[in-house]
């Protein structure tokens, strides 16, 4: 009777046993309902938190002290668990803790579905996923480390501190950066050899009866490889599986979107409309526009044509940066009259795409400017375009005579050339930003081409602000850039209908003639 009890109590409430530990190898997914807004909420702060480990991991040394202080205060703003109690069972046992672990636990399984998808997708989830957990488990307690390892099957145990002296001149000579004091200062685990092959083969550790003794720093070796394996595999088996998850049309529209999300400031809504004069944008362009924009510029100023995809980002850009439906309609007129196009061609086929841009035609949404995420992950160029991300999309010795001509130094061309061959194309521009402006840090993470546009602006202006909306509200802007402004938000995401109209795309306003 008393057995029959307790297996009562322990099905009644599965959950205790998944968040016993604030860390884990999300092995399991939730089983519980959510609502999408909770769904959505969940999934954008992940991202915020696997971009914020990005951006700092090519900043500054992995582990370091302000590495691991810039991404504790990330932890405390999302409200993910961050820093365990000694006594993680009485940390756990806090509905705040819980609610922290809850959201770490479903909020990984979201991003699953979203960055499944393709080869490039999973490479960076996994990279990012594994960064984040190599901090986590640093963080850890010598005794929580120790539990976290056995309550995931791992039966690694550290070695008794007579074994530690009896093999003392061994564990020196055998470990790397392990000396007499270290030792004695340290835990050692005893593991099976073919769960460390990878230190085995570098002879970092000792070797004795089919165990190797792993010094307490080089633990967490064993732990990623096994937390990576696992998640390709699992991401493996996620992406066979979603036509199933695609069929579901409340959860489509959203996934399709978190992979190239973006989540900061929205640059739709701004007060210095009609601020920036036309005279002024080939003088901005050299000194303010990204990379991105000022190639799309000067293309347009050359050839006095763009196509569509180069017209849509370039076109979003200028209205975020401040330009009116009227001065971009001149804009663009007065361009291309001067190529093969005359006005009354340009009012027929071109002038409705621009209107529409602003909000002024169709179903008058307000359409927000390309973020760095969409310009890298949607509608790559095809020979004679010019839009998209010279840092993705370029060749990297065309990239180089590009930087060039304008005038980086060769060290730093190097410096983007590296960060481009880690696939850091983010991180690329913002040191191109750096360089452009001779300062040493930027001190922001470039998420927007708007955004690199305003923070010149600051710098230029010597620390000034540019008026701007600054209260704005920070959204899924790739999902609501098509929503009405008056739409409530959770009507928008419990309606399929609503869903398919926040991600309808442009492409049928803006063919080429």
């Amino acid at each position: 009777m008393q057995f029959s009890s307790r297996r009562r109590k322990l099905v009644s409430n599965p959950q205790t046993e998944l968040y016993g530990h604030s860390l884990q190898f999300y092995g399991e997914p939730p089983l519980e309902n959510m609502s999408l807004a909770e769904f959505e909420t969940f999934a954008v702060d992940r991202l915020k938190l696997l971009k914020t480990v990005e951006n700092l991991g090519v900043s500054y040394v992995k582990l370091s002290e302000p590495y691991a202080k810039k991404l504790e205060s990330e932890f405390k703003n999302l409200s993910f668990p961050y820093r365990p109690e000694a006594d993680d069972r009485k940390a756990q046992s806090g509905p705040n803790e819980y609610d922290k672990r809850r959201k770490d636990h479903i909020s990984h399984f979201i991003l699953r579905l979203a960055y499944c998808q393709t080869e490039e997708l999973r490479r960076w989830f996994i990279q990012q996923e594994v960064d984040l957990f190599r901090y986590r488990f640093n963080e850890l307690l010598a005794k929580q480390k120790l539990e976290f390892l056995h309550r995931n099957n791992l039966q690694y145990d550290t070695i008794s501190v007579e074994e530690k002296k009896s093999l003392l001149d061994k564990l020196v000579n055998s470990s790397y950066a392990v000396s007499g004091i270290t030792v004695e200062d340290q835990d050692f685990y005893k593991v099976p050899f073919q769960d460390a092959l990878d230190l085995v083969r570098t002879r970092k550790v000792y070797l004795k009866a089919g165990y190797v003794y792993i010094p307490h720093q080089d633990i967490v070796t064993i732990v990623l490889n096994d937390f990576r394996t696992r998640l390709s595999k699992a991401l493996a088996l996620t992406a066979r599986s979603l036509p199933a998850v695609h069929s579901d049309e409340r959860l489509q529209p959203l996934l399709n979107h978190l992979s190239h999300a973006y989540v900061g400031q929205d640059y739709s809504i701004q007060k210095n409309v009609g601020k920036i004069s036309l005279e002024q944008i080939d003088s901005l362009s050299g000194k303010s526009f990204p990379l991105c924009m000022r190639q799309l510029h000067q293309s347009l100023r050359e050839n006095h044509h763009l196509r569509h995809g180069g017209r849509m980002q370039y076109g979003l850009f200028l209205k975020g940066i401040g330009l009116s439906l009227e001065q971009a309609l001149q804009f663009w007129r007065s361009e291309f009259i001067r190529g093969k196009v005359d006005a009354d061609k340009f009012d027929k086929a071109y002038a409705y795409g621009i209107r529409h841009m602003f909000g002024k035609e169709g179903k008058r949404a307000d359409y927000t400017p390309y973020s760095c995420m969409k310009v890298i992950l949607s509608n790559a160029p095809s020979q004679g375009d010019h839009h998209g991300c010279p840092f993705r999309h370029s060749d990297p010795e065309l990239l180089k005579q590009k930087l060039q001509f304008y005038k980086v130094s060769p060290s730093g061309i190097s410096q983007i050339l590296e960060l481009v061959k880690g696939m850091h194309y983010q991180l690329a521009c913002q040191k191109y930003f750096e360089l452009t402006h001779n300062i040493e840090d930027a001190n922001f993470s470039l998420n927007h081409p708007n955004q690199y546009f305003i923070e010149s602006q600051r710098v230029l202006g010597g620390g000034k602000d540019m008026k701007r909306e600054m209260d704005a509200p920070q959204r899924l802007q790739e999902i609501s850039a098509a929503k009405g402004n008056n739409t409530p938000r959770e009507a928008a995401t419990n309606d399929p209908q609503g869903l398919a109209e926040m991600t309808e795309d442009l492409d049928s306003f803006f063919q080429d003639a």
